[in-house]
């Protein structure tokens, strides 16, 4: 029998060919240091380039302290952000580098490095005191010790990037300090090493002005046809800076700064080791979840307490709030970001599960007696290890596991920040959003057709229309069920002034949402401290709900974010006095509520 071409029919039966949106989420790390940075090498890591990259792909790895260490699951992807400032200095320092050798600091610091244990803490203490202080008695950027560095970090990268299975992104964190307060941003490269190398990072020493980074970024940008972003830190020991009313070099909030800062620095911190950035109680009174890991205690080297005042210029919510007046005000927003979590590791060890969390430096890996180690400490205070919060990592919504398209996804702030688990938040605003919406498999497929996703915008509402959000979590498999879904508004009113409410919008196990969008009833704990362990018998797998703000005016300006937040299930320091055997002191928290934060999505009226 002859055989016939056969003509298919065009039109495709399979309904996930060609999706021009992201399916995938990523979960990573933004923000990872190992030995090249000199307050992480003089604080006793060991680990370099090499060790970092495979214990992100899911290697087993042997720690600074000598515990074998391994992930639960691999990450997705990872931006080793080493210190612009002193790259190489620890090297040479800890080998006894002539040039070094010549000043007392140096050889004082060398031995205490050789010394080990405490001596070598206080040495990495002094260290940071002197750095942030201005008193650092070399310059760090030297171009004859950074460039080999620059060089070797850009190669590991290279080696290490696997293009759909890892992506291993190109970056450093520029180390801005004043008087003590933090105000470092890590930098990221879409390229790869051919356009990174033609240029060093950017330093402290150049400048401690963030204006000055974004004129280097663009510099950067012509000359290499590459693209960078910047991603600000968790402000909580910037000491109300990081969200100010006023420039760095005291000059007023411009629309050309707004447009500027916009533009580079799309994305936030909002929560890390160094505690949770989202929201703080004495700005949020009204919130029963804000103060969740929070330090609140003074700058970076504790040199300047803190104040009550500073609080609204370091937590992601009142900036996002300040955002919107500054819109008012120039037209446009110079506080419009996304948020991202990351470890800030200095331990070359993105480890912070609570069962599996090996600390902020190699002074605190676990340890029996960790909890009551210092952290950080100065004149005003110290940060004692139980301080120190599990946290975070990145999640990213992108199309394909490549630098290209991660990359992407963060400039456009498609993403969210999380405590450590990796729970799966979808979130989309639009005008059309119904319940039927939330009945089926694929709510993405309806959010991206009738609507944006986080990190969008929504402009000119349709008459007599109200935003409508579809929301949707799943639950980390390996982590609690969850409790709530929560829309975080803030909008600004006919006086200029931001204010902002929270919604419950979703929430588990049939309890009923108040008519004023709260549920007062608590999801329950089911811990058992003594022995770390908990129950999934209370809380929901998934929750999904479609949320029509009932408060909304067509005038005002306005924001609306989800925090998602799980179950109660044992806190590192649970895991930490099982595993020791040991009794931590009376205050110590042995529970928490792991959560997520997603980008914003705004709402723009329009103005005749």
């Amino acid at each position: 029998m002859e055989k016939k071409d056969m003509k298919l029919p065009k039109k495709e039966f399979s309904p996930y060919v060609n999706r021009a949106y992201p399916t995938n989420v990523y979960f990573g790390d933004t923000h990872l240091h190992t030995d090249l940075s000199m307050d992480a090498g003089t604080f006793g890591n060991r680990l370099g380039l090499d060790e970092a990259y495979r214990f992100c792909r899911g290697e087993q790895v042997t720690a600074s302290g000598g515990y074998q260490v391994k992930l639960a699951r691999p990450l997705d992807f990872v931006v080793v952000a080493d210190h612009s400032d002193g790259m190489g200095f620890f090297s040479m320092l800890a080998e006894g580098d002539p040039e070094f050798m010549k000043k007392e600091e140096g050889r004082r610091w060398n031995q205490a490095i050789k010394n080990g244990g405490q001596d070598a803490v206080n040495a990495s203490l002094e260290i940071i005191t002197s750095f942030a202080q201005g008193k650092f008695p070399w310059p760090t950027n030297n171009p004859k010790y950074m460039k080999p560095v620059w060089e070797s970090v850009i190669a590991a990268a290279e080696k290490y990037n696997d293009p759909g299975t890892f992506t291993a992104f190109i970056g450093y964190e520029w180390t801005s300090l004043l008087r003590g307060n933090n105000l470092h941003r890590n930098v990221i490269y879409r390229g790869n090493g051919d356009t990174a190398r033609q240029t060093l990072p950017y330093t402290l020493a150049d400048s401690s002005d963030p204006e000055k980074l974004w004129q280097t970024m663009a510099a950067y940008e012509e000359k290499t046809g590459d693209q960078v972003l910047a991603i600000a830190h968790n402000g909580n020991l910037f000491n109300g800076m990081m969200f100010d009313v006023e420039t760095q070099s005291g000059g007023p909030i411009t629309k050309d700064y707004a447009e500027r800062r916009q533009r580079w620095e799309p994305l936030y911190e909002s929560t890390q080791i160094k505690g949770d950035g989202e929201a703080h109680g004495l700005l949020s009174p009204d919130d029963e979840f804000a103060d969740y890991e929070t330090w609140d205690l003074g700058n970076l080297d504790m040199s300047e307490a803190k104040t009550d005042a500073m609080l609204v210029g370091e937590y992601a919510r009142s900036g996002l709030k300040r955002g919107l007046e500054f819109e008012e005000k120039l037209g446009v927003n110079p506080y419009k970001f996304g948020q991202v979590g990351s470890t800030d590791s200095h331990t070359s060890l993105p480890a912070v599960e609570e069962d599996n969390f090996f600390g902020k430096h190699s002074g605190v890996e676990p340890d029996a007696h960790r909890a009551t180690h210092v952290v950080i400490g100065g004149e005003n205070g110290k940060i004692m290890g139980y301080q120190m919060a599990a946290s975070g990592y990145a999640a990213v919504w992108a199309k394909e596991n490549t630098r290209a398209s991660l990359w992407d996804a963060m400039k456009r702030k498609e993403t969210y920040a999380t405590t450590g688990s990796r729970m799966v938040v979808r979130f989309f605003g639009g005008w059309d959003f119904v319940e039927e919406d939330t009945q089926t498999r694929m709510p993405a497929d309806a959010g991206y057709s009738k609507g944006v996703p986080m990190g969008g915008d929504l402009s000119a509402a349709p008459e007599g229309k109200s935003p409508t959000f579809l929301v949707a979590a799943l639950k980390d498999a390996m982590s609690g069920n969850l409790d709530r879904i929560q829309v975080i508004k803030g909008w600004v009113d006919k006086d200029g002034k931001a204010q902002e409410r929270i919604y419950d919008v979703a929430v588990s196990d049939g309890r009923k949402i108040d008519k004023d969008g709260r549920c007062k009833k608590a999801v329950g704990n089911t811990v058992n401290v003594e022995k770390a362990t908990w129950k999934n018998t209370i809380g929901d797998s998934e929750l999904i709900a479609v949320w029509k703000d009932p408060d909304f005016d067509s005038q005002q300006r306005a924001f609306y974010y989800l925090r998602v937040i799980e179950i109660p299930t044992p806190r590192w320091t649970a895991y930490e006095a099982k595993r020791f055997g040991v009794k931590m002191p009376e205050k110590v928290k042995m529970t928490t509520q792991e959560r997520a934060y997603t980008a914003p999505i705004w709402y723009s009226p329009s103005r005749v």
